[in-house]
Formats: structure tokens, sequence, C-alpha cells
């Protein structure tokens, strides 16, 4: 009985010491394991700091967050929907529908832009209509952020346009599509006319004809080769140190 009993004792003894050696062996690797892994990631993190190739990874990521700070930018635009026209077409099973979109599209720091789109739905049409806005915008000179530099007319079609500049505390004195203009442009004080069409489109056109002939005594200076200073004190009468006083307002 005792030889059986140890025979089976040593039997049983066999298996329970193959798992156990099994078990070290699975712990010796799950231990090596990590310690594999730390020293990859303090390589990957050297080669970061010493910008190798996962370097190049983390430059990706800063031109993408660039592309983003410039959407971003883009999206603080000022979007203005002018004017919106339903046309039909009537076909074999009915009507058509169409829409035409104007928008006026801004920054308020002197860039301004219209565009049109068209398409069967109205916002297809106002999204293309805000990208070709986005695209035409031109920069207008500003006298001290608020006002323009100088009266100016503009013609187009049937419509013709008067813009004039105004002192602190006017507002926006202008109806209409002028207006959305100039509140996408950044101007504060403003007198406008509107003589002839209603018609937006050409309201507008006209508008942006006047705002392109405006001109700031920095880009006049810098065509005659003189200094602002000789302009102010020219065109106002100004004594030497007020004309240079004026000169140094100007920014643009």
């Amino acid at each position: 009985m005792t030889d059986e009993r140890t025979q089976g004792a040593s039997v049983q003894d066999g298996p329970v010491q193959e798992s156990q050696s099994q078990d070290a062996v699975q712990a010796t690797e799950a231990t090596a394991a990590p310690e594999g892994r730390r020293e990859r990631g303090a390589r990957g993190g050297r080669g970061r700091d010493g910008g190798g190739g996962r370097g190049g990874r983390d430059g990706g990521r800063g031109r993408r967050d660039g592309n983003r700070n410039r959407e971003e930018e883009g999206e603080e635009l000022i979007e203005k929907l002018v004017h919106i026209n339903r046309v039909s077409k009537t076909v074999k099973g009915g009507k058509r529908f169409g829409f035409a979109a104007l928008v006026v599209v801004g920054d308020g720091k002197g860039r301004a832009g219209f565009g049109k789109g068209k398409a069967r739905e109205v916002p297809e049409a106002i999204t293309k209509a805000t990208a070709a806005a986005k695209r035409g915008m031109v920069r207008v000179p500003l006298k001290e952020g608020r006002t323009l530099h100088h009266d100016g007319r503009g013609h187009f079609g049937a419509g013709r346009v008067t813009v004039r500049t105004a002192p602190p505390g006017t507002g926006i004195i202008a109806g209409g599509p002028m207006r959305a203009v100039f509140e996408s442009l950044g101007v504060a004080d403003v007198v406008t006319k509107s003589v002839g069409t209603s018609n937006p489109y050409n309201m507008i056109r006209a508008t942006f004809e006047a705002l392109g002939e405006q001109t700031s005594p920095k880009s006049v200076a810098q065509r005659r080769g003189k200094k602002i200073a000789d302009l102010m004190s020219r065109r106002a009468g100004l004594g030497g140190a007020e004309a240079q006083a004026e000169a140094e307002a100007v920014t643009e």
C-alpha cells in the first residue's frame, strides 16, 4: 500500500512540476516583454527628441495644425446674404425651380468680396456664392480703421453710387446691399447715396468699383517718392509738427 501511494504521489508530482515550469516560463516572458516595450518606448522618445523619423511625424502633425488654424481663420469671416432669386423652368413634367444667391464676405479689417452662385437648392447656391466671394476678396485702405480716406463714385450698368468719408459717430448711412458691404468690410462711419437702379447685383458692383478707387496717403507718397508728412501739410495746410503727427497716425 505504501509503495502504491508513493508511486501515485510521484506520478502526480510530474505534471505538477511541468505545469509549474511552464508558468515560470510564461512569467519570465511576461516580465521580459514590458522591459522590451519600455526600451522601445524609450528609444522612440529619444527618436522624437532627437529629430528622427518619428520627429518627422510630429512635423506632419504641425502642418495639419497649421491647416486647422487657417480653417479657423477662414471661419472668422463675416458672411452676408444679400439676395436670393428663384427662377423656374417649365418642362413636360411640370416646373423645375432654381435659385441664385448673392453673398458678400469680409474680415472686418479692410478686406471684402462678393460672389454669386446658382443651384437647384438654396444651401448649395449659398455655398457656391460664398466660395466665389472668398476667392474674389480685395483690400480697401481705411482711415483710422473706421472710415474711407476720401470720397468716391462708382458706376455699373444703370447703378450709380456715391461714398463719402464721415467723422466718428456717424455710423453706416447706407441701405440694402451697400450696408452689407460696409459691415463686412469693417467700416464704422460712412455716408452713401445710390441713384438709379435698385438691382442688388448692379449696386454691389458699383460699390466695389467706388471702393477700388480708394487710395491712402501712404500709397500716394510711395508712388510720388515723397514723405507722408509733406502730402498732409500741403493738403490740409497743417504745420510741420501737426503734419508729422498726422503722418505717424496713418497706418495704411
